[in-house]
């Protein structure tokens, strides 16, 4: 791979800052972060953080934001608008080559005699099973291993990556990603507990919904409903190893980063973010353009566009404010000794 920085500088739609020319034919040989980076490589300078590995760096060229003026002595630098997102471009452009989509079915899959596809159009992997009432839009791939219960709906240029499990009734829109070992549409957890103690199972009779363009990382569970739906809004995406109650509605667009549990009815609003392992208690209501931070425990209602931290969860700067004073108790009993013993008195 070789790739002339003027091309390359193209099509993220940036600008080169070679006053001199010295690298008029620099050609882009790899991708890689800053510190790894090596000559003939590109990396992307995003956050001040990382302005010593930049120092450091022995990249050729780096992309950077329009207000970057640093000189780096052997470095091109590349101005763009968001260099992180000009990288992602560029590593789709000329480096990253998924295996390109080729229809069939393979001869090991299992699929009743109803299921409505054009085989033509899909790709089913070994050992797929796909029961009755099933239906696949075009363009779609069901990889090795995974099962598609009976009366689901599948829609257009979805991947569903190995053994994935989607329950009976599940519904995917379009475009929509499910990576491995994900489980979608499981029973919900619910039971009814007589006063004996003793636990009876509630059945769960709904299902879930994915809409468009959502992406559902690895070891995923997303429970069905125990009536009506559990409903993950279009454009969301949900990182490896989170937990969806029943009925659970999360709006477009959220991010939910890995191990974050929400319990069951809980509503999330759009464009939310809810970092790692943050735990959501059920039937509250999260409003739109929250920020949750990590570890956060939610345990009632938020209003949107404001950013929360701590347990239970409040308003980031008086949550910090709580974990920056238990820090200050050992000075100030120092503090309170000294005054005590001016005053001829000690602490017990």
């Amino acid at each position: 791979m070789e790739i002339p920085i003027s091309e390359l500088a193209e099509l993220v739609g940036g600008t080169a800052i070679d006053p001199a020319g010295e690298f008029a034919v620099l050609k882009i040989t790899g991708f890689a972060s800053l510190l790894d980076a090596r000559p003939g490589d590109i990396a992307f300078f995003n956050y001040d953080r990382y302005l010593d590995d930049l120092k450091a760096t022995t990249a050729s060229a780096v992309l950077v934001g329009n207000d970057f003026e640093l000189e780096i002595p052997g470095v091109l630098p590349i101005k763009v608008e968001d260099p992180s997102l000009a990288f992602a471009k560029a590593v789709e452009e000329f480096a990253y080559r998924p295996r390109s989509f080729q229809p069939g079915i393979h001869p090991s899959a299992v699929i009743e005699e109803d299921v409505s596809f054009d085989a033509e159009k899909v790709s089913i992997g070994p050992n797929v099973t796909i029961e009755t009432g099933t239906s696949i839009g075009d363009g779609t791939e069901i990889r090795a291993g995974s099962f598609i219960g009976q009366f689901s709906t599948i829609g257009a240029n979805c991947r569903i990556h190995p053994n994935v499990t989607i329950y009976h009734g599940g519904v995917l829109g379009d475009r929509v990603s499910i990576h491995s070992n994900t489980v979608i549409g499981s029973d919900g957890f619910g039971y009814n507990t007589a006063a004996a103690g003793a636990h009876t199972k509630i059945e769960q009779i709904g299902n879930v919904q994915i809409d468009d363009d959502c992406e559902i990382g690895a070891a995923v569970t997303i429970d069905r409903a125990r009536f009506g739906r559990t409903w993950i809004g279009a454009g969301t995406k949900i990182d490896n190893n989170c937990q969806i109650g029943h009925n659970v509605v999360i709006g477009e667009d959220c991010i939910i980063v890995a191990a974050a549990a929400i319990a069951g009815s809980a509503i999330i609003g759009s464009r939310v973010t809810i970092a790692a392992q943050v735990g959501i208690a059920g039937h509250l209501r999260i409003g739109d353009d929250v920020v949750l931070a990590a570890r956060a425990g939610v345990t009632k209602n938020l209003p949107g566009k404001a950013v929360y931290m701590g347990f239970p969860a409040g308003p980031a700067k008086q949550a910090k404010r709580e974990l920056i004073y238990p820090r200050r108790i050992p000075e100030i009993l120092k503090r309170l000794k000294a005054l005590e013993s001016e005053a001829g008195e000690e602490l017990p």
